[in-house]
């Protein structure tokens, strides 16, 4: 599910048995088909969460994609003008 810049993914617990707590990733993934508008950092920088990393266009409306957790940009795997399909990642944090 996307919301308000950032990606939920829901889960059915019964199917989680004998996992604890819960992990946030370390990527930012496209929700849905689009296309890359402006990347807003480089590799290196560090990020705050949910401070904006990307913003996709798709069906005439902008996506801004948040950073999941705080941390450092280690890659950028998208650039402006990509079209990108749901579930690539376009940014990983470290």
């Amino acid at each position: 599910m996307f919301h308000d810049g950032r990606v939920y993914v829901l889960e059915n617990r019964a199917s989680r048995r004998g996992s604890r707590g819960h992990s946030i990733s370390n990527t930012l993934t496209a929700p849905m088909p689009a296309t890359v508008r402006t990347v807003l950092v480089k590799v290196g920088d560090e990020v705050a969460e949910g401070e904006t990393l990307v913003v996709l266009e798709a069906m005439k409306m902008e996506l801004p994609l948040r950073a999941p957790k705080a941390g450092r940009v280690a890659e950028i795997r998208c650039a402006p003008g990509e079209l990108v399909q749901p579930g690539v990642t376009l940014v990983e944090l470290s």
